[in-house]
This record gives structure tokens, C-alpha cells and sequence, in this order.
């Protein structure tokens, strides 16, 4: 799928490397880190937790799936889950020759999220074939990504979905949702109608939400690399158009020259952050100003990059949500791989439930607290319950994932090993400490995987060894320095948890 962006075409000076097998290394250049633990700055909030992607309504059915969304929710604290085509025809929205929208199998949908504790992020699409205007077709499961053939058949659809909602699981319930308006229109392959045609189908959407409680949370444009941004937001001023948030997608290998007016203006690290700034303020250029900003799609596969551009998000978005939580997906096509070198494809948990070092980095950012402290240098510090929790990383280059989950044979790694320099200020000399690492030997399956001999197709008892070699180690004790000093060492890519 080119859509999901054709990520690092520019030549870096990067070294082809292999993830790394091993924490050990050479003498490093340092790092300077200084938190103050006496100091807080303000309210720290959990972007990361509020949503993460998934694929399309169908696999929230898989049984392998929920167990995944469980580890998720139960260890990461992830609040919502957002997939495509909760109306396609996949889920028999509507029977042959029936009068009427059939329900049912979206009922299992939401009623599993919400039997697990988690709520839907509603993206609503795609077309049902009954109401398509030509025969379109994406992905393999071969969603119609037309517009309607009759706008009002259209509106009348969400109108009874929404209306259903209700009676089913109460206004209350829905008011806590967000109902987000298709995926990626700027996009041919998921939209093939025009800017215009999805701007009208936006504002009939927004009117059948709204129409059955104003209170109800409906936004858009869900573009992919923050498209249309202002030219959605002065449509829906000019007609009236109900935008309670802005969302978009951004993913760091996108043209920089179509988001910026320049290419190579930014390191990929940084090329995100960078995008939600600008669109934050054309958000606040118009009537919709303090809108919520909702990253409906982004992604990283390394655990220090992961930590860098939420750190750099924060100022400007309500959340973001990495694309997927899961290798349980099938967008494209069936994987043929549960682990590879490379390019593994975009979920956080491998197939089988193995967990990756993208799942247990967002298990490390949630053990932070909701007090944020002050910071310098790779970290971001928070107060808990228990005391102090501040997350560092050694930042390096990596090369994204690809359009294709899986299409890369090998990571392009620049960066270099770091010792890390953490003095906290205003703690106690000699203080208790205990640090959780992840990188891409500790808190990964690779090294074991490899061990194995690298198995395509790995047997049970394979699995459960990988399994349990990739979960996080009980974290390390020790203690402050006299100066109140902590030194660690990372790999590239590598992030530390330290509680005290």
C-alpha cells in the first residue's frame, strides 16, 4: 500500500546495521540529563494512552486480537481503539435485498471494546455497496471507497447507526465517543471522489451526528500527512459545519516538501513534531481555535523516537495514535512472516502475542505520573503516586516502516551508543533506584528469535520461548551517587525507566 507512505527515500550517512543482540558496548560519548524532582512544571498528560490503531472492524472479532487489545489496555492503558469500515460490507451492514441496515455484527464490534474497557474511536466508513456511486475498491478486504450515490441515502444511514448507538448503550456512553469522518480522502485509493465531494459528505455526516444529540463528538478531515487542514476548516466556518476536533495523519517519512514547502527541512525525528506545530496554529487561526488535535494515525518502531516525538507533541495535540497495536491485521493481505529482520510490519504486538519493544516502551510511558517535572536533555520526568518516574533515551535515525508492512529486508540505524549523565536534583544522596530498559535486545524477542535459527514458521514451544524472552526484565536496583547522579548506558534507540 503506497499510502502508508514511501518512507526514507533520501540518503542518510547511516550504517546498515542489525537490531542489536546485546547491551554491552564500547566507551561512549556522554549525555547529560538533569531533573529536578522539587520542581514541577505543570500537568503531564498521557497523549499516547488515549488511542491506538488497528486495522478494520472484522479483526476486532479475532480471538487473538482481543488478547492483544487485553495486554494492551491492562499493561499500556490504552483507552480507545480505532480501525476502519465499521460500515463496509464485511460486516453485513446491508443484507442482500433487506429494506433496512443490519446491526448485529457491528453490536459484537463495540460490545467487545467495551467489555474490555475500551471505547471506539468511530471512523466511519467505508461505503456499503447499496449506497456506492462506483465500484471501488481498497485493501484486502475490498472496502468501496466511493462517495454515496445519494448524499441524503447517506445521512440517513448514519443517522440510524448513531440512533442506534444510543438505545443500545446510552447517550452517556456516546458522549464520551468520537465519531471521525472517513480515512484519508486526500488519499485516491481510499476516497475517489474529490476535495469537494468529501467537504459535503463531512458536513451531511456531522449533521446526522449532531442531529440525534448536539453533544455528540464529530470531527475530520482525517487526512493522511496534514492535508486540507485549512481548507477543511474555512469550508465548515463558512457553512456552519460542526468541528468539535481536527484530526490528521503524519508519519515521518512523508514528502516534506508537500507538508512544508521544503524537502529535507527536517531530521525524520523531528519531522513530526514539527507538522503538529504548524497545524496547531492553523487550528488556532480560526473559529475553531483550542480545537482537540487527534493524530488519528502515526507510527515509529523505535523506542527512543517513540519517546522523542510524543515529548514533542505534547504542546500541540489532545492524542495520538500509533497505527497498530496489533500484527493482527490485514490491510494489504495476509503476513507471511510472525517475526522477520527489517521491516516487522506496523503492530506493537507480534502475531501469537509476542510483544515487540514498541509495546514495552508504551508500558513504560504509563508507568509515568500525571505531574510533570522539570527537565533537561533526552527525558521527560513526571511525579507518581510513589515518588518519581522520568523516561530517557539515546535518540538515533532509524528508518520507518514502509508502505508495505514487511517490504524491508533490513533497519537503517545512525546513531551510536551513549552513557547516560541523570543527575536529579533535590534527591537524597545514595537514593534507592530502579531502572527498566528497553531496546532492541532487552525488552524484544529478536535476540531469541535469532537464537532459535530465525524460524519463519515457529512451533508452539518456539513461541512461548520468544514470548517470554521478550517481556520486560525485572527492573535493576541501585543507588544515587553522593552527588545524586545516576549513570546508565543505552544503545541507540534505547529508553530507561527510573523510579525512585
Amino acid at each position: 500500500m503506497l499510502g502508508r507512505r514511501d518512507l526514507i527515500k533520501a540518503g542518510m550517512a547511516t550504517a546498515t546495521v542489525a537490531m542489536l543482540d546485546s547491551p554491552v558496548f564500547a566507551a561512549t560519548p556522554v549525555e547529560t540529563v538533569r531533573i529536578d524532582v522539587r520542581n514541577e512544571v505543570g500537568p503531564l498528560d498521557h497523549i499516547w494512552s488515549r488511542c491506538a490503531g488497528s486495522d478494520r472492524a472484522e479483526i476486532s472479532l479475532r480471538e487473538d486480537w482481543r488478547r492483544d487489545l487485553d495486554r494492551f489496555h491492562n499493561e499500556a492503558g490504552l483507552e480507545r481503539v480505532r480501525f476502519h469500515s465499521i460500515l463496509s460490507d464485511e460486516l453485513g451492514v446491508f443484507p442482500f435485498g433487506a429494506k433496512e441496515p443490519n446491526f448485529q455484527n457491528i453490536d459484537s464490534v463495540y460490545d467487545g471494546l467495551l467489555d474490555r474497557g475500551v471505547q471506539p474511536f468511530v471512523e466511519l466508513s467505508f461505503m456499503p455497496r447499496r449506497l456506492a456511486s462506483a465500484d471501488r475498491k481498497f485493501g484486502f478486504y475490498a472496502a468501496n471507497t466511493s462517495p454515496p450515490r445519494d448524499l441524503a441515502k447517506w445521512q440517513e444511514l448514519i443517522g440510524l447507526f448513531v440512533q442506534h448507538l444510543v438505545k443500545r448503550y446510552g447517550a452517556s456512553q456516546i458522549r464520551q465517543w468520537y465519531f471521525e469522518v472517513w480515512n484519508e480522502p486526500n488519499l485516491s485509493f481510499f476516497w475517489s471522489g474529490d476535495q469537494a465531494q468529501y467537504f459535503e459528505l463531512y458536513r451531511a455526516t456531522a449533521a446526522a451526528v449532531k442531529g440525534v444529540d448536539p453533544a455528540f463528538r464529530v470531527g475530520g478531515p482525517s487526512t493522511a500527512a496534514v492535508a486540507w487542514i485549512d481548507a477543511f476548516l474555512s469550508y465548515c466556518a463558512t457553512n456552519n459545519a460542526p468541528v468539535d476536533f481536527v484530526s490528521t495523519h503524519l508519519y515521518a517519512g512523508d514528502d516534506q516538501k508537500q507538508i512544508f514547502g521544503e524537502a529535507g527541512r527536517y531530521k525524520q525525528t523531528d519531522v513530526i513534531p514539527a507538522a503538529l506545530a504548524m497545524v496547531r496554529k492553523q487550528i488556532d487561526a480560526t473559529r475553531f481555535k483550542g480545537a482537540e488535535l487527534w493524530v488519528s494515525e502515526w507510527s515509529s518502531d523505535s523506542p527512543a523516537m517513540i519517546a522523542h516525538v510524543l515529548t514533542g507533541c505534547l504542546p500541540y495535540c489532545h492524542a495520538m495514535s500509533q497505527w497498530t497495536l496489533s500484527n493482527v491485521y490485514e490491510e494489504i493481505g495476509v503476513a507471511n512472516f510472525i517475526l522477520k529482520e527489517g521491516d516487522n510490519g506496523w503492530g506493537m504486538i507480534a502475531q501469537r502475542g509476542i510483544p515487540k519493544p514498541t509495546f514495552n516502551t508504551y508500558k513504560l510511558l504509563h508507568r509515568l505520573g500525571k505531574r510533570r517535572l522539570q527537565a533537561t536533555g533526552p527525558a521527560l520526568a513526571s511525579r507518581t503516586d510513589k515518588g518519581v518516574a522520568a523516561l530517557v533515551w539515546n535518540l538515533a535515525e532509524v528508518q520507518q516502516p514502509a508502505g508495505l508492512p514487511g517490504a524491508n529486508n533490513v533497519r537503517t540505524v545512525s546513531g551510536s551508543a551513549k552513557r547516560m549523565d541523570i543527575t536529579f536534583d533535590g534527591a537524597r544522596a545514595g537514593q534507592s533506584v530502579a531502572i527498566s530498559y528497553v531496546d532492541m535486545a532487552r525488552g524484544s524477542p529478536f535476540p531469541k528469535w535469532r537464537a532459535l535459527g530465525s524460524p519463519k514458521y515457529p512451533s508452539k514451544e518456539e513461541i512461548a520461548a520468544i514470548r517470554t524472552a521478550a517481556e520486560l526484565a525485572p527492573p535493576e536496583r541501585r543507588r544515587l551517587s553522593a552527588d545524586r547522579v545516576l549513570t546508565i548506558d543505552l544503545p541507540p534507540e534505547g529508553i530507561a525507566l527510573i523510579e525512585i
